[in-house]
């Protein structure tokens, strides 16, 4: 059985670690394990709960970024931290899962490839928790590459990293 794996990245940087990563984590994953990196993050509507009320019709890219998470086992997040917070973007995104249904008990892996970006990290893992999902424990993990320079093939490359990625893949993976 296929599990499906949502990768999100907090950056909107194109070649940023976070994403990177991500990417990486694409390449390495087991063939039982399909992970799909959400690519919308930059045109996600700001939040705005009047458009989040039952009967109201959802931007087209909510609709999309709510049906891809309902469709996946599985939510793996990288993100960077600026100003000792979770960017705005990937807030806003947040935001409009909050009453999503599809959210909650999601089973969720934390990546985080800065080991000074401890502020974000703790602040969306809270988040998270207030919305009802799971942390996996084994899924949220350091992965200290930034300013490495590496892109997906080479993070991919990297026996070590790749042995981590796939650890954490696999535990989203037997997640309940």
């Amino acid at each position: 059985m296929t599990s499906n794996i949502l990768a999100i990245s907090g950056s909107l940087r194109f070649r940023s670690a976070n994403t990177e990563t991500l990417r990486a984590a694409a390449m390495v994953a087991p063939p039982s394990i399909t992970v799909t990196l959400f690519d919308g993050l930059a045109s996600l509507p700001h939040f705005n709960p009047d458009f989040d009320v039952e009967g109201a019709v959802l931007p087209e890219l909510v609709q999309r970024l709510r049906s891809m998470i309902g469709g996946a086992d599985a939510l793996l997040i990288s993100s960077p931290e600026y100003a000792h917070g979770v960017p705005g973007s990937l807030k806003n995104l947040l935001d409009w899962l909050v009453s999503a249904p599809e959210m909650v008990f999601k089973p969720i892996g934390l990546l985080n490839v800065s080991p000074r970006s401890t502020h974000a990290y703790i602040s969306l893992a809270e988040t998270l928790r207030t919305m009802s999902t799971v942390l996996v424990p084994a899924a949220c993990v350091e992965i200290p590459i930034a300013g490495s320079g590496g892109d997906a093939v080479a993070l991919a490359g990297d026996p070590e990293i790749a042995a981590r990625l796939r650890s954490v893949l696999t535990a989203l993976a037997a997640a309940p």
